[in-house]
């Protein structure tokens, strides 16, 4: 089943062409990680699948519906999505950032209510975050913050996710963490997550579905145990490697050749 696809999409930044018709297709139910190197264009991609960009030409499709179509609130109750580095006002503390998520269910019509509530409440516990709704945000580390961030997403309860690089500006241990986190909620919930990510390895071990990009266009999308390889490597990050199994998943693992110290391959 398709979650999300484009159709002859043509994105610019002015009369600058950034993707020109465009085709491809996000499975449901899974998730797909963009990978490619600085300024190819992965962010815009998934900004314009969000609708935060309006195309030039073409389409975007959620569930089949033409998203650019669809009122403010309904794409809000379809998707979610955590851009890059969000803020969070000063002194807002983790339960009233989680809160918003809720907002486009509000109306004159519909107050705050229960299903409000409890899907704030199953957002905290979901995120290991209940212990911390009363702290304001900018008092989190940084993979608390990136949880409670996740957690207004969650409370959205929307069956697609959206994260431009959630792993950003964190220590591995916290970037662990943060891709288990949406790895459980893909397995629990079943939600299709969509994202960028900048290190190879770990979107080889977290993706179902990978979309590489170079130079404004899809170079290759698969699983990746299908597309990753030497080939794809040199050409997309403009890097030697050789290709490895990581040992405890067994999925692509690159190991660069890098440029100073030759590597020992007797």
């Amino acid at each position: 089943m398709i979650a999300m696809e484009t159709k002859d999409l043509c994105l610019a930044y002015g009369e600058a062409i950034v993707f020109d018709e465009l085709n491809f297709s996000i499975p449901k139910g899974k998730i797909t990680v963009f990978v490619g190197s600085n300024g190819c264009g992965k962010s815009t991609l998934l900004r314009s699948l969000a609708r935060l960009i309006k195309p030039k030409d073409g389409v975007v499709l959620i569930d089949g519906s033409e998203i650019a179509k669809l009122p403010t609130k309904e794409v809000a109750k379809r998707l979610a999505i955590l851009p890059q580095g969000p803020i969070a006002p000063e002194g807002l503390t983790v339960l009233q950032l989680v809160k918003q998520g809720r907002y486009p269910y509000q109306s004159w019509l519909r107050q705050w209510s229960q299903e409000d509530e409890q899907k704030v409440t199953q957002a905290l516990e979901a995120t290991g975050m209940t212990a911390y709704a009363e702290r304001t945000v900018d008092s989190l580390s940084g993979g608390q913050r990136q949880r409670a961030w996740i957690a207004l997403t969650l409370a959205q309860g929307t069956d697609t996710i959206l994260l431009d690089e959630p792993t950003t500006y964190l220590d591995l241990t916290h970037q662990i963490d943060v891709l288990d986190l949406l790895f459980e909620l893909y397995e629990k919930e079943g939600r299709t997550i969509i994202m960028v990510l900048h290190d190879i390895n770990l979107a080889c071990r977290y993706a179902h579905h990978m979309v590489a990009i170079k130079d404004h266009a899809i170079w290759a999308a698969g699983k990746p145990e299908d597309i990753v390889n030497e080939e794809m490597i040199a050409d997309v990050f403009g890097m030697e490697c050789i290709i490895s199994q990581d040992p405890l998943f067994g999925t692509p693992m690159v190991i660069p050749h890098g440029k100073g110290r030759k590597p020992n391959l007797d």
